[in-house]
């Protein structure tokens, strides 16, 4: 199974220390990707959002600069919000990126879970699901196909049009990534693509429904199998005291904000710890408690890839490091 690491470049105060600014955190993420290298892990991926407390708003600019400093990771958007981007430009920039990283790159796409993105770039969120469906079809269009005609509701038609860059020797891979809901699920398998499930609440077995779902919808669209990933939170440290005492503040910080927007009450250190239980979503301990959960969550769900996000809150670089490494030379062997 694959093992990485996912990061939205947060920008959250740590402590008594302020949030960094924008440039210093994209230059940490980019550390972090090869930190994640070096660790002997397989992949590193970026989300876009468009909030003052995200940095990454580009994420195939920031693999880029990943590409530039690795040789080995697939690189992947971790969300590409595609229901507010020009599947044109998306194909573009990920073909682009695929060539500077000499074939690794690979694109998430999702309807995103902020909606900033829509007034942003002029589209109207009563269009959530069209626009979803209408720019994954262009988009799937665009990889497999020279030349495309195409038109739609949401952006020009295409009139014998082929894209460039084209990929070297493959088509561009593309995940469909989700939140749990049904409808995304089936849609990924009948279009016979790889799913991402991101796993932020609850317990990860819960979503066992879904996988199956998942796999019936590839079977009845006449699909081979496809690979199933999952997202989640958490942190490693040498002893579960430290991996509490580093994660517990940022990570409770984080998602209270996030769940003051949303009616949520605030994040407790009682929900916290009802998270790290064994059956709970957060993946935060030692090595081996680490190592156990994500082996018990890969073989519930068959996976055949784990992406940990560590930097929830914003954690000081060297923590997030040290994290790493322990991921790739603990917690991995153990998993494998």
């Amino acid at each position: 199974m694959e093992l990485g690491l996912t990061t939205f470049a947060e920008l959250y105060p740590t402590g008594s220390l302020p949030a960094p600014t924008a440039a210093v955190r994209l230059r940490q993420v980019v550390d972090e990707a090869v930190a994640t290298e070096a660790a002997g892990l397989d992949v590193y991926g970026v989300g876009e959002h468009h909030r003052r407390d995200f940095a990454a708003s580009s994420p195939a600019v920031v693999l880029a600069a990943a590409a530039a400093r690795t040789e080995r990771i697939h690189l992947t958007s971790a969300v590409t919000v595609l229901s507010s981007d020009d599947p044109v430009r998306v194909y573009q920039d990920f073909a682009t990126l695929d060539g500077l990283s000499n074939g690794r790159a690979e694109l998430m796409a999702g309807r995103g879970s902020f909606t900033e993105s829509f007034p942003l770039f002029g589209y109207d969120l009563s269009d959530y699901d069209a626009l979803f469906e209408e720019k994954l079809a262009l988009l799937l269009r665009l990889r497999e196909e020279e030349p495309v005609t195409w038109s739609g509701r949401f952006r020009a038609p295409l009139q014998n049009a082929t894209v460039y860059p084209r990929t070297d020797n493959r088509p561009l891979p593309v995940w469909i990534a989700v939140g749990g809901s049904p409808e995304s699920v089936i849609r990924a398998g009948l279009l016979g693509l790889p799913l991402a499930i991101a796993i932020i609440g609850g317990e990860p077995a819960r979503f066992k429904p879904l996988v199956d779902l998942y796999h019936r919808a590839l079977t009845e669209g006449g699909h081979e199998p496809q690979p199933v990933a999952v997202h989640a939170h958490g942190y490693v440290a040498d002893t579960e005291a430290q991996a509490v005492a580093d994660f517990y503040e940022p990570y409770a910080m984080a998602m209270s904000v996030i769940g003051r927007e949303r009616g949520w009450g605030p994040m407790t250190r009682e929900q916290f710890d009802g998270l790290r239980s064994q059956p709970g979503s957060l993946f935060v301990g030692t090595p081996d408690y680490v190592a156990t959960k994500i082996a018990e969550v890969r073989d519930t769900l068959d996976l055949a890839r784990f992406m940990l996000h560590t930097s929830v809150g914003t954690l000081p670089p060297e923590q997030v490091l040290h994290s790493i490494e322990l991921l790739g030379t603990k917690v991995a062997p153990q998993v494998r």
